[in-house]
């Protein structure tokens, strides 16, 4: 593809691109990330540049390939692990002799903040603020941003583990090192595989745990505002494919939430009548 000249660029070749990219094992998603950067570059050509190239190309390639399935989009996983899944894997780390790598707490912490893995294992001391009870994520992932990408994340109890806690623990356990958690996170994955295959968890990955979180936030009450600090999703639409709310804890969280928002007004209608010397006692009561 690399060496075809712009006047050879036109549906058929773009056509074989794709079916061949898909004999070497290329898949549906691949192939869509595939045309999109394709596509990209010639508006980009075109558009910068004044280059005469065929955008139209490859609109018209990427519907002939999904139409034969060779592009698509990825499925969204709607696993969330059983409460005897979790437990299971807590017991299997906390008797298992020799674990160099905390495992039990890692998941719990995984569970009490939606963090992924490596984000887990790359937080450093220095960025954990104590006093407010906050962690700052370095380089964080996102589409748009692969560099200075840092975000600060509150550490709640509202997962049934206590995220604080926790770190507080690994501290005690395991003080005098750069990291908080200070091992491989390929080394983490490995360990939760091997876990769930002797315990015989099917279909369950550590990411799914980042799932887990989010929708333990919801049922918790949080609003989507709220849930987005800790996740640090940028839209709606992103943090819906991590939301696999269950029908018996979904109806709890209305009502609690209904009376947070009517005590609050209540609050904000006695602030309004304060004077700025009262008012400090007020929110301290608050």
């Amino acid at each position: 593809m690399g060496s075809l000249p712009f006047r050879e660029l036109n549906r058929e070749s773009l056509l074989e691109f794709g079916k061949q990219r898909a004999r070497q094992g290329a898949g549906p998603v691949t192939l869509a990330i595939d045309f999109s950067h394709l596509g990209t570059v010639l508006t980009h050509a075109a558009a910068v540049h004044g280059l005469i190239v065929n955008t139209e190309s490859v609109r018209l390639a990427r519907i002939a390939l999904a139409r034969l399935g060779l592009i698509g989009r990825s499925a969204e996983r709607d696993r969330r692990p059983s409460k005897v899944e979790i437990d299971a894997l807590l017991r299997y780390f906390d008797e298992k002799p020799g674990m160099l790598i905390p495992m039990s707490r890692i998941i719990r912490f995984a569970i009490a903040t939606a963090l992924r893995q490596e984000e887990i294992c790359n937080l450093e001391w220095q960025d954990v603020d104590g006093e407010k009870r906050l962690v700052v994520v370095r380089n964080r992932k996102d589409p748009r941003r692969k560099q200075g990408n840092h975000q600060r994340v509150p550490l709640l109890n509202l997962t049934q583990y206590d995220a604080w806690q926790l770190l507080c623990e690994q501290k005690a356990a395991n003080d005098g090192n750069l990291r908080c958690f200070p091992y491989n996170h390929r080394s983490v994955g490995t360990a939760f595989r091997r876990a769930c295959r002797r315990l015989g968890i099917e279909n369950l990955k550590f990411h799914d745990l980042r799932h887990e979180a989010t929708s333990r936030l919801f049922e918790a009450g949080l609003t989507i505002e709220q849930v987005s600090l800790v996740t640090c999703h940028r839209d709606w639409k992103m943090l819906r494919r991590y939301t696999n709310l269950r029908p018996d804890t979904a109806s709890p969280a209305v009502p609690h939430m209904m009376m947070t928002s009517q005590a609050f007004q209540c609050v904000k209608r006695k602030l309004a009548s304060c004077s700025s010397s009262v008012m400090p006692v007020v929110l301290r009561t608050w």
